[in-house]
């Protein structure tokens, strides 16, 4: 099992972000904006646990939604949970998510990068982009 990363120190201005984000998501638990930004401060302030629980409400609320399987992959890598990180990367994949140089460079996937699988769903996301036609550089 990997090692997830090493938990920064918050920054008071982190921690009022935290906590006025927090107070949001009380009064509009379905504001997609407000749980994106918190899922993203969470992981950047290194507290994946609580990124990974904001990532599973926002896959439950968007199931059709690419990026949020995507997200939900990088917080299961981060917290060291390969399946979990496999299967809704795979999930992201199967719904259209096709930038494979950023899954390539993404440092929250870096547990993933040696995995066959791993690279097997890159070039599946090549394959997808392919598809769509979608005249990305």
């Amino acid at each position: 099992m990997a090692s997830p990363k090493r938990k920064k120190r918050l920054s008071r201005n982190d921690q009022v972000e935290i906590e006025f984000l927090e107070a949001v998501r009380r009064r509009c638990p379905r504001k997609l904006d407000v749980l994106h930004a918190l899922g993203d401060l969470y992981t950047r302030v290194g507290k994946y646990q609580e990124g990974l629980q904001i990532d599973e409400q926002l896959v439950s609320s968007c199931p059709s939604d690419p990026f949020a399987w995507y997200n939900l992959a990088c917080s299961y890598a981060l917290v060291g949970n390969r399946d979990g990180a496999m299967s809704a990367l795979k999930r992201a994949v199967d719904l259209g998510y096709d930038d494979f140089e950023w899954a390539q460079e993404d440092s929250d996937l870096e547990s993933l990068r040696k995995d066959p699988e791993f690279g097997r769903l890159l070039e599946q996301m090549k394959l997808v982009r392919s598809r769509q036609g979608a005249g990305h550089d």
